[in-house]
């Protein structure tokens, strides 16, 4: 039992004195975690943080065992973000959610490609709204993919503003007015035709991906949402409201 590829860092912890457990998601495997000998080291506990891509090597002598995983650095996405307090934030929600949702030993191509994407525009203004994107693709490979391009109601693609918390189908804004106040924001960037999106926009989008990943992630497991991922919308609706959004 053996493979070598690319890897995203999701999680470590120290493991007796000098070892530690690290949980990576492989781009053709998927999530797995393996015992990495000398992992509390200074050089290996740079390369075992949270977000950093590396060449991941893992084997066991049977499948049912932990395994041993071996990781070379190749980009160093944790350092980058480490003196942004918002980046660090999202980075954090990002691996975390990924660590506590996805199955173990399950390809998950399209996870990886899009938190791949997202960790590549960290240090681009645009990343909370890959935030977001890479959010909506992993509720929909976990099996509760949202519906987001025609109305419920009319099965119309124009005029998209609210979801349905029941569905997670889109509605529109004639459809759901007698209901506005039980419906979620849909924000313009995620409906047909897309386009740039405000702090608002990114928050209202926050809110309505993590509305369905507590429901239908988070809650089956008796998990709350992770902290960083609620410092961050805390930001981005602060930054809204002080821009008056």
């Amino acid at each position: 039992m053996e493979w070598i590829d690319d890897a995203i860092v999701l999680s470590a912890r120290s493991h007796g004195e000098t070892s530690a457990i690290a949980s990576v998601l492989s781009c053709e495997y998927g999530r797995y975690a393996g015992l990495v000998r000398g992992g509390t080291g200074k050089r290996m506990r740079g390369i075992l943080q949270p977000g950093n891509r590396t060449r991941a090597r893992w084997w066991a002598r049977l499948p049912e065992h932990l395994g041993t995983l071996q990781c070379e650095l190749t980009a160093p996405h944790a350092a980058r973000a480490f003196d942004d307090r918002r980046g660090l934030s999202g980075l954090s929600a990002a691996c975390t959610m990924a660590d506590v949702v996805l199955p173990e030993r399950e390809p998950q191509r399209a996870v990886f490609d899009a938190l791949a994407r997202f960790l590549d525009l960290l240090e681009e203004d645009r990343w909370p709204e890959e935030l977001v994107r890479w959010e909506l693709v992993l509720l929909r490979e976990i099996g509760f993919g949202l519906d987001l391009g025609r109305c419920a109601a009319t099965g119309r693609s124009d005029q998209l503003i609210y979801v349905s918390p029941k569905t997670g189908r889109a509605v529109s804004k004639d459809a759901g007015e007698p209901y506005r106040r039980s419906l979620l924001a849909l924000p313009p960037f995620l409906s047909p035709g897309g386009g740039a999106a405000s702090a608002r926009d990114v928050a209202d989008g926050l809110r309505l991906t993590g509305y369905f990943l507590e429901k239908h992630a988070l809650a089956p497991l008796a998990r709350q949402s992770p902290a960083a991922r609620q410092r961050l919308y805390d930001m981005l609706a602060s930054e809204a409201e002080s821009q008056g959004d």
